[in-house]
């Protein structure tokens, strides 16, 4: 009788069926991957004022510095001048994160000496707009009680006020990419690092040896039920984000495709990370500071939680060579850019160059036993 030749793929999907149960019973990979960032997304979507005004704004750069009125103005706490270039800024006041940009400009007429000009975009708040006229006007009245009370203004608001198209940027918007890539990661680092430590202490990676499967496809089983579980809670994070606090995906279905693909290479270099802790760690009580020493700078340097753009030019550059950098980046010109996954070629491009120097280093390391 002539013996079955054994079905490598067969034993790899039983492998991946049996992980993916232990996954899902396992209350930390839950915790992990899905409520922590789900609840993030909730405090930051429900998140509100906290009563101080604080508006970004830009000064034209052709505006008159020279004046009172701009005097007065930089000296206000709630109001934050941004310094960037022209297309930058632009960027900015179609997102609505710039209020508005302020032009003082000295009147060829005479009276009033300076007229106030403002630009601003479909996407600001009407209230922080209101806000900021309502400081212009007291600046100006100030300084008419003060210098000028003999005239009847120094300067005056043009009331036509230039706004140009823009796009709604909600705080969701920068949140909900930080998130989904606090999940990827440590889905990534803490769950493959967990499990193949697991296996190994337990004999489990012995035992398969005494199968006819192979290594590869062991790992392999292993790797894509960490996948599949990992991309249900992207899918998850994503339609909670979109329908609940009006996340935005600017091509809609093309736009979800485009991010799913990005988590799921990103998911595939951060489990290279998992692969390499598992491998160094002694016992288990050492795997939680050998992960950390991947994950925590990247939950605080990478963009997760605020922009890189708060910290030192120095620590900036350090930021951008982070894998999970890349990932917040691309994510968010996606979603709300509408760039498409192929333009984002520099983003990707890394996360793959960090894949291939983790993956290479977790094959030497790596321990069966």
């Amino acid at each position: 009788m002539q013996q079955q030749q054994y079905n490598q793929l067969k034993a790899m999907f039983a492998i991946t069926k049996g992980s993916l149960r232990s996954i899902f019973r396992s209350p930390s990979a839950v915790v992990f991957s899905i409520v922590f960032p789900m609840v993030f997304i909730l405090v930051f979507g429900f998140i509100g004022g906290d009563g101080a005004i604080s508006l970004d704004v830009a000064l034209n750069k052709n505006a008159d510095t020279s004046n009172a009125v701009y005097q007065s103005l930089k000296n206000i706490s709630g109001l934050h001048f941004i310094k960037e270039p022209d297309s930058l800024l632009k960027e900015d006041l179609e997102k609505g994160n710039i209020t508005a940009v302020i032009n003082i400009k000295k009147n060829p007429n005479g009276n009033p000496a300076y007229i106030v000009e403002l630009k601003s975009s479909e996407a600001v708040n009407p209230q922080n707009l209101s806000i900021l006229e309502s400081i212009l006007k007291d600046v100006i009245s100030t300084i008419n009680a003060k210098f000028f009370p003999q005239t009847p203004t120094v300067a005056a608001i043009n009331n036509k006020i230039e706004k140009i198209p823009g796009r709604i940027y909600r705080r969701i918007d920068f949140i909900l990419p930080g998130q989904l890539g606090f999940s990827l990661l440590s889905a990534g680092v803490f769950g493959v690092a967990f499990t193949f430590f697991n296996l190994r202490q337990q004999l489990v990676l012995k035992r398969f040896f005494a199968t006819p499967i192979r290594r590869t496809y062991i790992v392999l089983g292993e790797a894509i039920s960490r996948v599949l579980f990992q991309m249900m809670t992207a899918l998850i994070i994503i339609v909670f984000g979109a329908f609940a606090f009006k996340f935005t995906l600017v091509h809609g279905f093309i736009t979800f495709l485009e991010i799913m693909l990005l988590s799921f290479i990103a998911l595939v270099v951060f489990m290279g990370f998992g692969f390499f802790v598992s491998s160094v760690a002694k016992n288990e009580s050492t795997i939680p500071p050998f992960a950390n020493l991947f994950t925590l700078p990247q939950f605080l340097l990478a963009g997760t939680f605020f922009p890189i753009s708060y910290f030192p030019k120095w620590l900036q550059f350090l930021c951008n060579l982070l894998p999970l950098t890349h990932f917040n980046n691309a994510m968010r010109n996606i979603s709300f850019e509408g760039a498409s996954f192929i333009s984002c070629w520099r983003d990707v491009g890394a996360l793959l160059i960090w894949g291939v120097i983790i993956y290479a280093v977790a094959i030497k390391v790596f321990r069966w036993e």
